[in-house]
């Protein structure tokens, strides 16, 4: 018999028995009055978490689908849009952008840089007709969270709108939409949402919808005013993922029974528990720590190390699975998420065989050293 899996990689991620459990419910007619009240119900306590007064929108697609969603729905072709680049998801959005003939200027920043606001600002003041500004959150691919509130004040002084990728920190880290002026949200259900892949989130703003009523753009099944004209029946233009949005319930009445207080507070506790322990080994993590995430951790491989070697050693002796590195920084890290469905002692078995497979692949880390850190945090949170 196989050991249990430790799925300790930045989505998919674990799935609480509770949700599966209600997965498992009878499926039922995705016009009934039974569903409608569903969206109704999943709809208000998704906009809990998203901190919003906003409509909030359920797509079944994965949260590129929901990026996608958002690019359609904004950009006309020649529009011109600023998409902010400090990694593989910042990338993505300049990708989607220019598939829908915006003029687009990419700002790279660098592969674990965060976003220089004061270069933004300079860009929206010379140029008034930019109309959008494409940012990450939570750059999943660098372990890098990027100043949305800043970026908020900026485009609320601007006719840009501003549209955020939280695919990987929704649910997992303190986003205030409506506060932070952030014009379409998007995120994914298989981060820290605890579901497994298959829906996105969208929410809109109102200066959001004055451009997408304008939208030239052609779009069929991400159309929002056709999201938006079914969502105001309690319904969707086309068939909707039953089964996920029972198991979306029980995630979102997970959160609010823990309270977003101390869902953030947890996933603070194991990200500083995390980057404790991978210090206290010797690595050294990619970002700086003032705008490290909250929900994955990365870390730059030893250069005595084959980091594929040492992901495939953690999996195939220990059941612990962690990510690589993508783009530029394949081969040069590894990264260790801990959201959603995570607990402190899913951080310290993930340490303790890091520090066996370290050892196993060449590099002489001291057993105990990076799990004692993480013990000490732990023990510490009260204190």
């Amino acid at each position: 018999m196989k050991d249990k899996l430790y799925l300790m990689i930045p989505g998919p991620t674990p799935v609480p028995p509770a949700v599966v459990n209600a997965m498992s419910r009878p499926i039922i007619g995705h016009r009934s009055a039974e569903f409608a009240a569903l969206i109704g119900r999943v709809t208000d306590k998704l906009k809990k978490v998203f901190q919003t007064e906003n409509e909030v929108f359920v797509l079944a697609c994965s949260g590129t689908g929901g990026l996608e969603a958002a690019v359609a729905n904004v950009v006309s072709p020649g529009d011109k849009v600023i998409t902010l680049n400090t990694g593989k998801f910042g990338e993505r959005f300049g990708e989607l952008a220019r598939k829908y003939g915006a003029d687009v200027d990419e700002i790279k920043f660098g592969w674990g840089c965060d976003v220089d606001i004061r270069v933004v600002e300079e860009k929206l003041k010379a140029d008034p007709d930019i109309k959008a500004v494409f940012a990450t959150h939570n750059e999943t691919s660098t372990g890098v969270v990027n100043d949305i509130e800043g970026l908020g004040r900026l485009t609320a002084q601007h006719q840009a709108v501003l549209v955020v990728d939280a695919v990987s920190s929704m649910g997992g880290m303190d986003i205030r939409t409506d506060e932070w002026k952030v014009d379409i949200m998007v995120s994914g259900s298989q981060k820290a949402m605890m579901l497994p892949p298959g829906l996105a989130f969208v929410s809109v703003s109102p200066k959001a919808w004055n451009v997408i009523e304008q939208n030239k753009a052609p779009k069929y099944y991400f159309d929002l005013i056709k999201a938006r004209k079914s969502l105001g029946k309690n319904n969707t233009p086309y068939t909707s993922a039953v089964s996920l949005y029972y198991g979306l319930e029980a995630a979102l009445d997970m959160m609010l029974e823990e309270g977003l207080e101390n869902v953030f507070k947890r996933h603070k506790l194991l990200a500083k528990a995390t980057r404790a322990a991978v210090m206290a080994l010797g690595l050294e993590l990619l970002p700086a720590l003032e705008y490290a995430s909250d929900t994955v951790t990365a870390v730059q491989c030893p250069m005595t190390v084959d980091v594929n070697n040492l992901r495939k050693t953690l999996l195939d002796k220990y059941r612990v699975m962690v990510a690589g590195g993508q783009g530029e920084l394949k081969g040069k890290i590894f990264r260790i998420a801990h959201m959603g469905y995570t607990a402190k002692a899913d951080v310290l078995l993930t340490i303790a065989a890091l520090e066996m497979a370290l050892n196993e692949c060449g590099y002489k880390a001291e057993l105990g050293a990076g799990v004692r850190e993480a013990q000490l945090v732990f023990l510490g949170e009260d204190n």
